[in-house]
């Protein structure tokens, strides 16, 4: 097998990789510089849309009376079912589907009077100011006809269901040995059953789409989407345009987590107002529409029986999921996945059961399915530590998995051992007291906890260019977002090495359709990608450079072979006589050249291992036609302080230590850690979204119901990362920690509640009624 390029050769002693230099985005943010989605106000006439959505979860809208609202000042459209511009593809017909990159639903609303789940948009209103279209929305009168609705797979209503296939891809039945029979013949046998309340993603900024029609069929689009790509593509099929005609364009991202990945209603319904009204149209979301416009974390149930020897080895796994999907999707997280991965079982077999009910899709949270089957997964393996007397990581490293027990491959790295090792050195972990419930700090009740982390390398691809010009500056271009986390800074770095400048000397664009075409950012596949096409890029003119000098008369790298040359700090010179060379900037104007450019597609994961052969399979086949698996992995540390007479848990201590390959930039990998941990810390104890089982509404669609945590909740956290060297997931050595960081989380903490108190709490979240309830249980 014969890679590309690989930046650890060509950069042995990277000068700005891996340092923790400050971020180029931050003058501009702190500032208020940079721009995000709704915030473009300087387009010539721009006004406001406003969404009046559905109080109702099911039923059909039998009058909209818009009189009193087309009479306010300021109006200028009111749109319904009735008179919403027609789409010219929809993802409410089948045949149309394939048509579009990244629809999130087979449900468009508004294209009928049918309403499906609350908050549902039944009316787009359009005035001169934000306050008019709002107090006009208000004055909407909305008559519908309401039906039963199904809330949740809970529901007696609920019609459960075994599925052929998850999200089109994945089985709705996994089997990998005899796990029935192995389990029955298991010398010890735990079953315990794991709940999930829905949750939300809540990112700072709210789903915002600013559209202009430049032409009559030319659209500019600045939205809060993680893939300016696939929302051109989209946003083109529906309404009937080539992906010329969409410009799609996304600078600065105030947070995602999934939710952005998708083109949702919004999305579509702000350029039909603003074709509508023939003027720029700008659509946010409020923070109750959010709860119900993007997608969520579905609420679900997983059953895990777990067999194994009386010594503590694995001998099968049995998952069962049950949870909440639309009316038209198949949709659910894998949590399987990871339960089939993580140890060394001889057997697996896992089952997907949903029930469709009045919710808009479920979709993408951070670390879908990964962060849910760690919980299932991760507590079981405690409960059987505590079963036999054994220490957590020490049953954990007795199924340690070698290879990748779903297809027996070889990692194509994997320092999970390490993880613990040094995680248990930065905790303290050997003054833990073996036996559950017997610690005290006062009053407080107190314990320590781990569990492991893992999340796949999902195979990707996507272009970049690099234009170096003779001055000694450089331009670098990708189609990819900038989430919030950093890749204005990564890009950087990996260009000022690759091309041997300066980092003040590259400049970076990012978030545009007219730039070099990605794929989304999501999965943790932006950092490996992006960079990775990035130093391709820089090389292909290196490659350009070399090729000019060796045929240059006056350079005193003439008629050398072009392998013999290498780049050192922005000079070409020879490997065996570092002396003969000379600087770029020499060669360019020789050449009477101002510029070289060079682009590449960098591949991530499968398409970096195997092109070829993944090329045309299917998203679950690509990882099969590989030589290695590819995971991150890393382990979590935590320390808490039970209440026993309130039933409140505080986070004391935190460590976390990931093996994700090389890292780019130290200072915003650690803050990746550290905010996955916090979402997941949130998720364990007090984020619940909770939806009315009677008509199926959500009843804390805000911040201030829905509780996410606060400074005053998070200890001091201590993030560490091992070095780990990996030549098969791309040209970098990347791995992605975006949602590793969450994977795990919830289970650490349930492990370690379980520690301080001696009760297991298996549903999230663990809130001081449940934990309360737990320990009086047991006096």
């Amino acid at each position: 097998m014969e890679l590309e390029s690989q930046f650890s050769d060509t950069n042995p002693n990277a000068g700005v990789v891996g340092q923790p230099l400050s971020r180029v985005d931050g003058l501009a943010k702190v500032t208020g510089r940079a721009k995000y989605s709704a915030e473009y106000n300087q387009l010539p006439g721009l006004v406001h849309a406003v969404l009046k959505t559905s109080d109702v979860a099911k039923g059909r809208v039998t009058r909209i009376d818009t009189s009193a609202a087309q009479r306010l000042p300021g109006v200028l459209a009111i749109l319904t079912h009735e008179n919403l511009p027609k789409l010219a593809k929809t993802p409410n017909k089948p045949e149309d589907r394939r048509s579009f990159a990244s629809s999130p639903m087979s449900f468009f609303p508004m294209e009928s009077n049918q309403v499906f789940y609350a908050g549902q948009p039944v009316a787009v209103v359009v005035a001169d100011t934000l306050e008019h279209a709002q107090y006009a929305a208000a004055q909407l009168q909305v008559t519908i006809v309401p039906e039963v609705p199904v809330s949740s797979y809970q529901a007696q209503n609920a019609e459960l269901y075994v599925p052929k296939a998850i999200r089109g891809y994945s089985p709705g039945v996994t089997k990998r040995g005899e796990a029935q029979a192995a389990f029955a013949s298991a010398p010890v046998q735990l079953t315990a059953t794991y709940t999930h309340a829905a949750t939300h993603h809540n990112p700072m900024e709210p789903g915002a789409t600013t559209a202009h029609w430049d032409a009559p069929d030319r659209l500019t689009v600045y939205d809060t989407t993680q893939g300016v790509s696939e929302t051109q593509k989209t946003l083109a099929a529906m309404l009937g345009l080539t992906t010329e005609q969409v410009r799609v364009i996304t600078k600065y991202l105030g947070g995602g987590f999934g939710c952005k990945a998708w083109v949702w209603p919004h999305v579509v319904l702000a350029p039909l107002a603003a074709k509508a009204v023939g003027r720029p149209v700008k659509l946010v979301l409020t923070r109750p529409q959010q709860f119900t416009g993007m997608g969520f974390r579905e609420e679900q149930e997983q059953t895990l029986r777990l067999g194994a020897t009386r010594e503590g080895k694995l001998l099968a796994l049995i998952h069962e999921k049950t949870s909440t999907t639309s009316p038209w999707e198949d949709w659910a997280e894998t949590n399987g996945r990871i339960i089939n991965m993580l140890y060394d079982s001889p057997t697996f077999e896992g089952t997907y059961r949903m029930a469709h009910a009045n919710v808009m899709t479920p979709t993408s949270t951070r670390a879908p399915g990964d962060m849910p089957g760690s919980f299932a997964i991760e507590c079981s393996m405690d409960d059987l530590a505590a079963h036999l007397n054994l220490d957590p990581i020490q049953v954990r490293l007795l199924n340690y998995a070698d290879r990748d027990p779903t297809n027996g491959h070889p990692w194509s790295s994997k320092s999970l051992k390490e993880c613990y090792q040094r995680g248990a050195e930065l905790f303290g972990w050997s003054q833990r007291n073996p036996k559950n419930g017997q610690t005290r700090a006062g009053k407080h009740l107190v314990g320590y906890g781990m569990a492991s982390a893992s999340y796949p390398v999902h195979s990707s691809q996507g272009n970049a260019r690099v234009r170096l010009y003779a001055d000694g500056h450089a331009m670098v271009q990708a189609g990819a977002t900038d989430l919030g986390t950093g890749t204005y800074t990564i890009i950087t770095q990996v260009a000022a090495d690759s091309l041997g400048l300066d980092p003040q000397n590259v400049r970076c664009e990012l978030g545009d359709t007219i730039l070099p075409t990605t794929q989304w950012s999501g999965g943790s596949t932006a950092a490996g990608r992006v960079s990775s096409s990035v130093y391709l890029a820089a090389q292909e003119v290196w490659q350009k450079l070399i090729k000019l000098a060796v045929a240059d008369k006056q350079s005193p790298l003439y008629r050398a072979a072009p392998a013999e040359v290498v780049m050192k700090q922005g000079r070409l010179q020879l490997k065996a006589n570092p002396a003969k060379g000379e600087a770029f900037g020499e060669v360019m104007k020789r050449a009477n050249l101002s510029d070289v450019e060079g682009s590449a597609l960098g591949r991530y994961g499968a398409g970096y291992e195997a092109p070829q052969a993944t090329a045309n399979a299917s998203m679950n086949k690509k990882e099969e036609a590989t030589e290695h698996s590819m995971h991150a992995f890393g382990a979590h540390f935590c320390e808490v302080h039970v209440d026993p007479e309130l039933g409140t848990v505080r986070v004391t201590r935190w460590v976390s230590v990931m093996s994700a390959g090389r890292i780019l930039y130290p200072k915003t990998a650690r803050s990746q850690v550290i905010g996955g941990s916090i979402f997941g810390i949130g998720a364990a104890l007090i984020e619940a979204s909770v939806r009315d089982p009677h008509l199926a509404r959500y009843t804390n669609a805000n911040l201030a119901d829905y509780h996410v945590p606060v400074n005053a909740d998070i200890p001091a956290m201590t993030v560490e990362f091992i070095d780990e060297h990996d030549p098969y997931v791309n040209a970098m050595g990347v791995k992605g920690i975006g949602e590793i960081s969450i994977v795990g989380v919830t289970a650490a903490v349930a492990n370690v509640v379980f520690h301080a108190t001696g009760k297991r709490l298996r549903s999230l979240p663990m809130t001081p009624a449940a934990v309360l309830e737990a320990i009086r249980q047991s006096a």
